[in-house]
């Protein structure tokens, strides 16, 4: 009868194999999950264009630099053929801009799964990277790894009649 139960009864070394098997695929499906969630950039492209105030420089060092108010926003305007421009623009009261004239022409790209600004001006041609774009935010790396993250701008609307 002690024989029946030694051989019903699995070994230290059968359990640890089966555990490790377990452990092998949970970590594989967890990281299938993951790689399969991640943002797809052409969904950032729909809210690029508006209006764009900045909120907060991370340099590459890791050092962070806040905006409480700015002079100046980013207005990003876009066409369906992903061209379009980035203008510097003063904000006024009731939906008023100001604004110098000069703008940056820009090109959206999807290149490598990433979405690109390509910028050019008469003096310097670069590109940005998207890192996320949505309805309230929008991040952005340049090419010296600083990071910028915008918030949407909100104009500031008063109303004069009584």
């Amino acid at each position: 009868m002690k024989n029946i139960f030694n051989i019903m009864r699995p070994s230290f070394t059968t359990n640890c194999i089966n555990l490790y098997k377990l452990k092998t695929t949970l970590l594989l499906v967890l990281m299938v999950s993951i790689f399969s969630c991640s943002k797809n950039p052409e969904s950032y492209i729909k809210h690029i264009e508006g209006y764009w105030e900045i909120q907060e420089v991370t340099m590459a060092d890791g050092s962070k630099k806040e905006y409480k108010f700015n002079e100046t926003i980013d207005y990003i305007g876009i066409n369906d053929s992903l061209k379009g421009f980035r203008k510097k623009l003063k904000p006024g009261i009731n939906d008023t801009y100001f604004t110098s004239g000069d703008a940056e022409d820009i090109q959206l790209k999807v290149e490598n799964d990433k979405l690109y600004i390509y910028y050019t001006t008469p003096y310097a041609n670069w590109k940005e990277t998207v890192l996320n774009a949505n309805a309230k935010q929008l991040k952005i790396m340049n090419e010296d790894q600083n990071i910028y993250l915008y918030k949407r701008y909100t104009s500031i609307i008063l109303d004069l009649e009584e």
